[in-house]
C-alpha cells in the first residue's frame, strides 16, 4: 500500500548523538538514553538498536508496553521503566527482566510477593523527591523506606534517583542546584546509615550537558539523543558558558506528497471557519497530513517545502488536509514529495520552528506524530 506519509530516521544522526554524550561521560557511567513515547516520536525498536550499537548501555522507558516490545524484538540490555506499572502486572515486568522505580509501598510489597517465585533478584530504583512533586517519596521518608525494602531477599536496591524541575526552560538555575543538594543529603544519610546504593542518577539532557556534577554513575538523556536542544536556554548556556564541542545532529525528517492541485480565484475562502481569503489567483496544493497524524491544528503562520521552496499553509489545519500554496513554484505537480519537518535544499524546518508556530515545545511537536505513520531508516 502506497503511504501518503512517512518519517525518515537519520541512522548517522542517532549514532552521533549517543556518541557525544558518550564523550562527556567517564567510561564507567551508564548512557542510559530514554526511548519512551515511541522514542520521542522516532520509533521505539528502531532507535533502540541504533542506540545500543552506538554506545549506550541501558535503555529508559515509560510503560511495561514499551519494554516488552523491545524483549519481543530480541533487545536483551537492562531496560529501566521509569513510569508505573500496575500492581497487576508486576510478575509480567519481573519476567521481562525490567528495572523499576519504586516510591510506595504497595509496589514494593507486591514486588517482594512475586518475587518468592522467582529464581532472580527484583532490581528497583527509589526515586526521591527533591521539587518536581511528581513521582517520589519525600526525603523524610526515605530512610524508612530503603529498610524496608532491604528487609526483602529478592529486591536489590540497585539505585537512587530524581528528576529537576527547571534546568531546561532557564538561564536561571538556582532551583536545580536546590534539587541537587537535596538529592546529595539525601544520598549521604542513606550511606551514613549504612544503606550503600551503587547507582545515582538525575541527570536528563540539560543536566547531562551542562552540570558534570550532576552525571554521577548514570545519565538518562532524553531529547538530546535525538538530535534536539532542550530549549534555547540550554544551547544559549552552553554555548556562553561552556564553550565545548558538544554537537548534535537532528534525525528527524517527516515527508508527505501532494495529492491534489488546483487554481483558486481572487475572493475565494480556504478551509473551515472561512479563515483565509485568497487576494490573488492562487494556486492550492493538498496534502494528505492533518492534525490526526499530529500535525498541531493551532500551527499559524507555517509553512511546508516543496521543491526546496516555502508553501505557505493556507486556512486551517484540517483532520486529514493541510492546504498550502504553490503559486510562486510552478513546477510543483502531484505526488511530489514535501517536507513537514526537514531540510530540503537551502531551506530547513525544524521541530523547534513548528514548536513555536503551535506555541509548544519541540518534545510535542515529534512525539505527537501519529505512532501508525512509518519510520523509515536512512543513512
Amino acid at each position: 500500500m502506497e503511504k501518503l506519509s512517512w518519517v525518515e530516521i537519520s541512522k548517522s544522526a542517532l549514532q552521533n548523538n549517543i556518541i557525544q554524550f558518550r564523550n562527556i561521560i567517564t567510561a564507567h557511567t551508564i548512557l542510559c538514553p530514554c526511548i519512551k513515547a515511541n522514542a520521542y516520536g522516532h520509533g521505539l525498536v528502531e532507535t533502540a538498536g541504533i542506540f545500543l550499537n552506538s554506545g549506550a548501555d541501558w535503555l529508559s522507558v515509560n510503560a511495561l508496553y514499551e519494554a516488552k516490545s523491545l524483549r519481543q524484538h530480541g533487545i536483551n540490555c537492562p531496560v529501566y521503566i521509569l513510569g508505573y506499572v500496575p500492581l497487576k502486572d508486576i510478575a509480567e515486568a519481573i519476567d521481562l527482566d525490567c528495572t523499576l522505580v519504586v516510591y510506595d509501598y504497595d509496589t514494593i510489597n507486591m514486588i517482594g510477593e512475586t518475587a518468592k517465585h522467582s529464581s532472580r533478584t527484583v532490581r528497583v530504583h527509589v526515586k526521591v523527591e527533591t521539587g518536581t512533586n511528581r513521582q517520589g517519596i519525600e526525603p523524610d521518608k526515605l530512610l524508612n523506606f530503603v529498610q524496608y525494602i532491604k528487609k526483602f531477599k529478592n529486591i536489590g536496591v540497585e539505585g537512587l534517583s530524581t528528576h529537576f524541575a527547571n534546568i531546561e526552560g532557564t538561564t536561571d538555575h538556582s532551583h536545580a542546584e536546590l534539587q541537587l543538594r537535596r538529592f546529595n543529603k539525601a544520598s549521604a544519610e542513606l550511606e551514613a546509615s549504612g544503606l550503600h546504593i551503587p547507582l545515582k542518577h538525575c541527570a536528563n539532557s540539560a543536566a547531562a550537558i551542562i552540570f558534570p556534577e550532576t552525571r554521577f554513575q548514570m545519565i538518562r538523556p532524553g531529547i538530546s539523543c535525538y538530535g534536539m536542544w532542550p530549549s534555547n536556554e540550554t544551547r544559549e548556556y552552553y554555548t556562553e558558558k561552556i564553550q565545548g564541542n558538544f554537537h548534535l545532529t537532528p534525525a528527524f525528517t517527516w515527508k508527505t506528497k501532494i495529492t491534489q492541485i488546483k487554481t483558486v480565484p481572487k475572493g475565494e475562502y480556504i478551509g473551515y471557519g472561512c479563515t483565509y481569503k485568497t487576494t490573488h489567483n492562487t494556486r492550492l496544493a493538498v496534502l494528505p497530513v492533518g492534525y490526526y497524524d499530529g500535525y498541531d491544528r493551532g500551527i499559524s503562520g507555517g509553512h511546508v517545502l516543496v521543491h526546496g521552496e516555502k508553501a505557505p499553509i493556507r486556512g486551517r489545519i484540517c483532520m486529514n488536509i493541510i492546504m498550502v500554496e504553490i503559486t510562486d513554484i510552478p513546477e510543483a505537480k502531484t505526488e511530489d514529495e514535501v517536507i513537514l519537518i526537514g531540510k530540503d535544499g537551502n531551506e530547513a524546518i525544524s521541530a523547534e520552528q513548528v514548536a513555536e508556530w503551535a506555541d509548544t515545545i519541540n518534545y510535542e511537536v515529534t512525539t505527537r506524530v501519529n505512532d501508525r505513520i512509518p519510520r523509515i531508516l536512512v543513512e
